[in-house]
């Protein structure tokens, strides 16, 4: 079924380079991981996924009802739907990814929480009637292996052959449990790309970012609330933090890629996103002591390449 268009059009043509704006939006949301670490000294999980929300769906709110009221009035009851639907797979998102940080290092969870595009390519063809182009799926398996030597680079080791621990020592360190949170993140954050592909092309830019993030807010709350845990009491660093998380990788960062969907795949922008575990690594290492292996410097080249590749299928750049 086509999607019905915006009444309030963004230019199909667009102003700026969707590659460039993709490149942005990763080194923006490079700095999410970091910035958790340093808010969970306090806050728990689920408070900081809120906040991320919620911050950045406050500091959007003026613009959004100012500019975009008409649309938002106008929205259709299958609108608002999915709408609803997108924030709860973003609520379970950063519910289940940010969790995943406490168990395991920064790079395992931020790669394996990349493996998304796997799950996007898998799902889009069923519901989103988009073709996956061979290049696309070379470029998405070399990028899907980056993703998994650097997952597992922690672990393993290379001396005279490839050494892992068994899965006894993986659920003793909790690794394993924090690698599966991150792959439910991924798994939900799937079903987020494919939601905001489908509803892109019927609401602008402002109008869904600011519908989404708020309704993802909304089921964080409710969780909070169910759980009883405390949203004050921290110290001023902490409340510093969760507001740079909100600006920098939700503002700039997920509204960058949101905006590519217009534009560009839901395929390739989730394989866009499989850079973020290159910045994550650079910046885990300055501010957390976070030392890459060997293993995963060859698995963050791997994924560049399957980056670069899957770009050859992309003709808008």
């Amino acid at each position: 079924m086509k999607s019905a268009q915006s009444p309030f059009p963004e230019a199909e043509t667009p102003h700026l380079p969707p590659m460039m704006v993709l490149l942005v939006g990763i080194l923006a949301v490079s700095t999410a991981s970091v910035f958790i670490r340093f808010a969970q000294q306090e806050a728990s999980s689920l408070v900081v996924a809120f906040s991320r929300n919620a911050l950045a769906a406050l500091m959007i709110a003026p613009f959004a009802l100012r500019r975009q009221g008409q649309e938002l009035r106008a929205l259709k009851r299958w609108q608002v739907g999915l709408v609803v639907l997108s924030g709860f797979f973003l609520a379970l998102h950063f519910a289940t990814w940010i969790t995943s940080l406490e168990y395991t290092t920064v790079i395992s969870s931020v790669a394996i929480v990349q493996t998304n595009p796997l799950w996007v390519a898998l799902l889009t063809p069923i519901f989103l009637r988009e073709r996956i182009s061979p290049i696309l799926g070379v470029g998405l398996l070399v990028a899907l292996v980056g993703g998994l030597a650097v997952a597992f680079g922690q672990a393993c080791q290379w001396g005279g052959g490839l050494k892992c621990p068994g899965l006894a020592a993986s659920f003793q360190q909790g690794s394993l449990f924090g690698n599966f949170l991150a792959l439910c993140g991924a798994w939900f954050a799937a079903g987020y790309v494919i939601i905001g592909k489908r509803l892109r092309p019927t609401l602008s830019l402002l109008s869904y970012i600011f519908c989404v993030y708020g309704a993802a807010a909304l089921f964080l709350l409710i969780a909070i609330l169910f759980t009883g845990q405390s949203m004050i009491g921290f110290s001023p660093q902490i409340y510093l933090w969760l507001v740079a998380l909100a600006v920098f990788p939700q503002l700039l960062g997920h509204s960058s890629f949101n905006w590519a969907l217009r534009y560009l795949s839901a395929a390739y922008v989730s394989i866009a996103l499989l850079g973020e575990p290159i910045g994550s690594a650079i910046l885990a290492l300055i501010f957390l002591s976070e030392v890459p292996t060997v293993i995963e410097i060859f698995g963050g080249i791997l994924i560049l390449c399957g980056i670069l590749i899957a770009a050859r299928a992309e003709k808008i750049g």
